[in-house]
């Protein structure tokens, strides 16, 4: 690839990732909130590396720096017959993904990816604390669920609890999906946690909703065999959090 067109590619890249890392919250539909300083750095890094190249690319070339000492020039041809001096189709792609961190941002992970994938399993827990008096208790659906399906002194049982996540549509089947996405570490390992919900109607896929309820009966509380599923008594439309693939708690 020619000089100006490394150049320009250092930069673009560079540009890009400051633009989604440091001056949007774009990155965070692709990475943890942990990775950002790294992403920062990555930028500005590329950014010296295109102005230091661009710079070098001015020092006039004397003679001897065309030659290799024996009075042989180095051409565009390597003594082979092959020609170095166009830049491979192949190297257009590169500018493709620079480009599109600046003027075209990937759609954020929603309903779609999560309505094609068993919902992530939660992890074992022996012992809960006590559930506090207020009324709804605000819980993350990863909470909701291993109450449900692991504390055997079922105190969930008849308690409204409070939840925020997005609507996930399940077509011919009773309910809807509360959902959140998460990241272990990037959009590669995102896993689903969701939550069915039964007595509301559904509002459009990806609408960021805070849904109170209680537990819908199913199986025996405190054990797998019931269901994470809320009959819900209220369903509220609210933002969507800047930093959305994380389990948090309700808003509000």
């Amino acid at each position: 690839m020619k000089r100006p067109l490394q150049v320009t590619l250092l930069v673009l890249s560079g540009l890009g990732l400051l633009h989604a890392s440091l001056f949007t919250d774009l990155s965070l539909r692709f990475v943890k909130e942990g990775m950002r300083p790294m992403l920062v750095a990555s930028g500005v890094l590329l950014l010296v590396l295109g102005v230091a190249e661009a710079w070098s690319s001015q020092k006039p070339v004397s003679d001897d720096d065309d030659a290799d000492g024996h009075g042989h020039g180095h051409g565009q041809d390597d003594g082979h017959g092959h020609d170095h001096s166009t830049v491979p189709r192949i190297a257009w792609l590169l500018f493709l993904p620079a480009l599109s961190l600046l003027f075209y941002a990937p759609p954020a992970l929603g309903a779609y990816t999560a309505a094609r994938e068993a919902p992530k399993a939660v992890a074992e827990q022996r012992y809960f604390d006590p559930l506090p008096a207020t009324s709804p208790i605000p819980l993350t659906l990863t909470q909701f669920t291993s109450r449900v399906q692991q504390d055997h002194k079922r105190d969930i049982g008849g308690r409204s609890v409070r939840m925020t996540g997005f609507v996930t549509p399940d077509k011919g089947a009773d309910g809807w999906y509360l959902t959140r996405i998460i990241f272990t570490c990037c959009a590669a390992d995102a896993q689903s946690v969701k939550v069915r919900i039964h007595g509301a109607a559904a509002l459009p896929a990806n609408t960021w909703v805070t849904v109170t309820g209680t537990w819908h009966p199913g199986g025996t509380l405190g054990t797998s065999s019931a269901p994470a599923a809320l009959d819900a008594r209220t369903v509220k439309q609210v933002a969507k959090p800047v930093n959305a693939y994380t389990d948090a708690l309700p808003l509000f």
